[in-house]
């Protein structure tokens, strides 16, 4: 090997949420990969803020998710709506914050709301070897591993190579996948990152601003200061554009960012190709309605991370690898679906009472979406009701059950091969963990928390 070219095992593209998470997953694994990041420092701007109950599962897998709650912002409402946030109705909300104390099929609690920026300094933490301002320019593949090119001309030599580089990933424009779904859609947005003290006036996740001169959404960051503003792209962000937004004139704002984007439905074709993963955006862009995107990323790096990590151990054979397209390809289709349904009619999220038009329309209920889907193709047995889809069987993630103060069975799989059952006299090579009243047989679990095989 070249005296300048850099080993690893695994190389990340890409340091947002879904690589550094990825990392974080590998590094829990005993694997140490390399994160290269085209922009200079972790992004200022936060793109999304809802995380869903499974990626919270996910963040407690690797002792993540008290540092996450306290990142969060405790909320009263979730979405409310009003001529300016002056106006706004409280107690007329579209959505409300769920209860996690009602919430019987996951042991994730979340005070509220975490936004994506909030979420990357914790991630980082954990994260190990982030290199900022530097991007892949190259990469070429053989039988053996990646050797990739940087932008500060190093090399770097890996086993494997991660594409979390975005919706307009280089590495899969290199790699010639395609792509499927609608594409762009929807109008360009402008999302303003500002700050202005609006304390008085929350805390909640969202406000749809109906102010003719400042149509929009508006939604918390740190439910103080630290706001964002989605209107369209056509809109001057200026500050009297905020003022009209909140309805307070006086009020001192300090716009700190602009990013403009503009809506997208898209999965790659391959997720996969030799030695080469996609996940998150490089992987699919869902339209930004349900809170599906940064959720379907984390799983991406859930599921991938542990099955890189046996293959890099010798506890695997490589062909497990095989199955990572096999299983995020349909539920990264699913999702993107799912999300372009809501898109074109929002009532079907953000609506009460609207099962029955979910399924006159195809659409699926959001935790369904979120951790009700399987692996292997299964049929559910509910599109609305996820406690009935988490039944033990195989492909499904595995039941949530309380076995002791604050110990869920989640917390029993350690991110580790075993077994789950009622029968104390269950042997086998790995752990056995025997819980009292669990009514689903005995269930071989994966690492990542999936069941495998079910026996009765």
């Amino acid at each position: 090997m070249h005296g300048n070219t850099v080993p690893t095992d695994v190389l990340i593209a890409g340091g947002g949420s879904v690589g550094l998470m990825l990392a974080v997953l590998l590094r829990h694994h005993g694997i140490e990969p390399l994160i290269v990041e085209e922009k200079p420092e972790l992004s200022p701007h936060p793109r999304a803020t809802g995380i869903g109950s499974r990626s919270v599962e996910i963040l407690r897998e690797v002792g993540l998710d008290h540092a996450v709650n306290e990142a969060a912002v405790d909320l009263r409402a979730g979405k409310i709506r009003g001529r300016t946030l002056a106006e706004a109705d409280f107690t007329d909300t579209q959505w409300k914050t769920e209860n996690a104390g009602e919430l019987t099929y996951t042991p994730a609690r979340i005070r509220g709301t975490c936004a994506q920026n909030r979420l990357d300094r914790v991630l980082i933490t954990e994260a190990g070897h982030v290199e900022f301002g530097v991007a892949l320019d190259s990469f070429e593949q053989d039988s053996d591993g990646v050797t990739a090119t940087l932008s500060d001309g190093r090399a770097v030599r890996a086993r494997y190579l991660v594409a979390a580089d975005g919706v307009r990933s280089r590495i899969r424009q290199i790699l010639g996948t395609g792509l499927t779904g609608p594409g762009v859609i929807g109008h360009e947005t402008a999302s303003i990152l500002f700050d202005a003290d609006l304390r008085p006036r929350t805390p909640f996740a969202m406000c749809n601003i109906e102010h003719p001169d400042a149509t929009g959404l508006l939604v918390t960051v740190d439910g103080a200061r630290e706001w964002v503003f989605l209107t369209r792209l056509d809109t001057e962000p200026t500050p009297e554009l905020i003022r009209t937004a909140v309805g307070d004139p006086s009020i001192e704002v300090e716009i700190r960012s602009v990013m403009r984007f503009r809506g997208r439905g898209q999965v790659a074709d391959r997720l996969s190709v030799g030695r080469v993963f996609l996940v998150g955006d490089a992987a699919h862009a869902i339209p930004p309605l349900g809170a599906f995107g940064l959720n379907t990323g984390i799983a991406d790096a859930h599921n991938l991370a542990w099955k890189l990590a046996h293959v890099l151990r010798g506890d695997a054979e490589p062909e497990l690898l095989e199955t990572y397209h096999a299983e995020r390809h349909p539920v990264a289709l699913m999702t993107m679906e799912q999300a372009h349904l809501r898109f074109n009619d929002p009532s079907l999220h953000w609506g009460k009472d609207m099962a029955e038009a979910r399924r006159a329309a195809g659409a699926i209920n959001a935790p369904v979406v979120h951790m009700g889907y399987r692996y292997g193709g299964a049929e559910l047995p509910s599109t609305e009701d996820v406690t009935l889809d988490l039944d033990g069987s195989p492909g499904s993630r595995l039941p949530h059950m309380w076995v002791s103060d604050g110990v869920s069975t989640l917390d029993l799989v350690g991110s580790q091969w075993c077994v789950l059952t009622a029968d104390p006299v269950v042997r086998t090579d790995i752990p056995v963990h025997v819980v009292d009243g669990w009514p689903y047989g005995t269930v071989l679990v994966r690492p990542d928390g999936f069941v495998s095989r079910s026996y009765g």
